[in-house]
């Protein structure tokens, strides 16, 4: 039986960036409304079975009312809830061990961070429902639940790439992943998490440098030629380097000085050390406290999860004749 699985975080695009920039809130019902698009589109192209995370606002619930499913079967979870970002990682891990063969998720670059961490080989189909959107794209719910269809199926395996993350490892805590960058931030207290004051980042480890992205990556990627096309970059801030215009947040330009950059290559580490208390954010939030002169290493890995090309899964299925007439049944 050909199965997929949902993760949709209720707390995407409500975060402390609504207050000091200007970014837009999210709401849970249209995050329903496109649960419920996304059924339409894995039962149009045979998927048989789907899992859905529970959560706070009820998502999985609202998205089955009034929707009518002649094949597909649709369940929220029966596990025990905490509410916070745990439930995302156990529900993943369930599905996992249940045999989904894609997961599907809503939200921004926190909520991917989670589930990757716990996704194994199974690809993802990122739906962008965050603030600072790196990793998952903006994509209509029909299309993004056709194309993860096609993946689970079997039927689109080209259009599933694996992309580079961050492993962190500090000698006193198990490792962590970020997708897209990880900050030493001067603050002691994780307190908010969202950064928003690009005056207090310290130092930066990039997974990916791509023009066209908003947050922390944008730094690198409005660095110049030099940082363009490289798989990472590593930059330390100072008052007398170059000045780098970049949107951190919506609507929230900022300025900020990088006194020097290197360029990183697959399996390229970077080791942090900070004389001063200050906290490591990851993928744009802050997550742990980092001590005085308390060691950090940064690896850029080529094994990262393996996610989901809309349009190209799309493509192979139109390539393939799969649209036509009943051809995807069976």
């Amino acid at each position: 039986m050909t199965a997929v699985g949902i993760i949709a975080n209720p707390a995407s695009g409500k975060d402390i960036r609504r207050l000091v920039a200007h970014g837009s809130v999210f709401d849970n019902d249209e995050k329903a409304n496109i649960v419920r698009r996304v059924l339409l589109g894995l039962e149009a192209v045979g998927v048989e079975r789907a899992w859905i995370m529970p959560d706070s606002f009820g998502i999985g619930a609202r998205a089955l009312d009034g929707v009518r499913l002649k094949g597909l079967q649709v369940s929220v979870l029966e596990m025990p809830v905490t509410f916070s970002s745990a439930d995302t990682s156990h529900a993943t891990r369930w599905m996992v061990d249940a045999g989904v063969s894609c997961l599907i998720t809503l939200g921004g670059d926190g909520t991917n961070r989670l589930v990757a961490g716990a996704s194994g080989q199974v690809p993802l189909m990122p739906i962008s429902t965050g603030t600072n959107n790196v990793f998952p794209t903006m994509v209509e719910g029909t299309l993004a639940g056709l194309a993860a269809g096609l993946v689970a199926r079997g039927m689109a395996d080209a259009a599933v790439q694996r992309v580079p993350f961050l492993e962190v490892h500090r000698a006193d805590a198990p490792a962590d992943i970020a997708l897209v960058d990880v900050a030493v931030y001067d603050e002691r207290f994780v307190a908010a998490r969202a950064l928003w004051d690009a005056a207090r980042i310290l130092e930066l480890v990039l997974a990916r440098v791509e023009p066209g992205s908003i947050g922390l990556s944008s730094i690198g990627a409005h660095l110049g030629p030099a940082a363009l096309g490289r798989p990472g970059l590593h930059m330390r801030m100072g008052d007398d380097g170059q000045r780098v215009l970049a949107p951190i947040g919506p609507g929230l330009i900022a300025s900020v000085s990088v006194a020097e950059h290197r360029a990183m290559e697959s399996g390229d580490q970077v080791r942090i050390r900070q004389p001063r208390p200050c906290t490591l954010a990851l993928d744009g939030e802050r997550e742990m406290a980092l001590p005085a002169d308390r060691e950090v290493c940064v690896r850029l890995s080529p094994d990262g999860p393996r996610v989901v090309d809309t349009r190209q899964a799309l493509a192979i299925g139109a390539r393939d004749g799969v649209f036509i007439d009943a051809s995807l049944v069976g």
